[in-house]
């Protein structure tokens, strides 16, 4: 009994196989193609007019839709979505490239602005490295050999006067100044500017110490000119007391 049952199924499943036949509308599988990849021409639409456009399918077809076959549906086509939206991809990325660049320049400018302005930058200026980082050498290094070469007697008076306190606190106020200047922000000329004035004034403070050294044998000379001087008026004026007091006592002995 299975095996009949079994056998009847089998029966009627091949007969509706063979009765299942694939069904292709030319007119449906030509719409399908015009709106995805071929290209558009009304004239390949059917049903046709027919002669004096007396085609009642062909009225029964496109009487509601008479703009249909003007109309490109493809998403590929010239004006269609895809199209458009490939479009607008395209001109998003120019865009999003050209925004780019944009900012790379002004990331560019901005750098080499602070490279320009910047303090922790300015010992790399090639003008720096170059001539006013040899020309400062003495005021950076912090050696206070000034007094060098000088003898005992020279260097005593030098400090004793306060001519080399003068010339300690001139020099580390322009050294301060220096050091302001490299660490500061500032554009490059100023900073160049500054230097130069800073290293007018270095030079000048040396050309004066140097002149000062030369000639403090003769303020030697005059101050111990000046001490003599002044002892010997001492001393006489010492005596010339003594010579009226003596001769006061004279005059009061002579009275009696």
């Amino acid at each position: 009994m299975k095996k009949l049952i079994l056998l009847i199924l089998l029966c009627m499943g091949s007969q509706l196989s063979r009765g299942q036949r694939p069904i292709r509308d030319e007119h449906i599988a030509n719409q399908q193609e015009r709106m995805v990849f071929k290209s558009w021409d009304e004239n390949k639409f059917t049903p046709k007019p027919g002669f004096l456009g007396l085609n009642p399918l062909y009225w029964m077809t496109w009487a509601l839709h008479p703009n249909y076959r003007k109309t490109d549906l493809r998403p590929l086509g010239p004006f269609g979505p895809q199209t458009q939206r490939l479009g607008m991809v395209q001109a998003m990325l120019s865009s999003e490239e050209a925004y780019k660049r944009q900012s790379d320049t002004l990331k560019n400018v901005a750098l080499g602005k602070s490279s320009v302005y910047s303090g922790l930058l300015s010992d790399l200026d090639p003008l720096w490295l170059l001539y006013y980082k040899t020309a400062f050498s003495p005021l950076l290094s912090g050696d206070e050999t000034e007094l060098d070469g000088l003898s005992e007697k020279e260097k005593k008076y030098l400090v004793s006067s306060g001519i080399y306190q003068w010339y300690l606190s001139e020099k580390r106020a322009i050294s301060e100044r220096l050091e302001i200047t490299r660490r500061t922000n500032l554009e490059r000329g100023s900073r160049l500017l500054t230097y130069q004035r800073l290293l007018k004034e270095y030079e000048k403070l040396q050309g004066t110490w140097s002149e000062k050294k030369r000639l403090v044998w003769k303020y030697l000379s005059i101050s111990q000119s000046s001490k003599a001087v002044k002892d010997r008026s001492e001393g006489i004026s010492t005596g010339s007391k003594r010579d009226i007091e003596i001769a006061d006592e004279i005059l009061k002995h002579s009275k009696l």
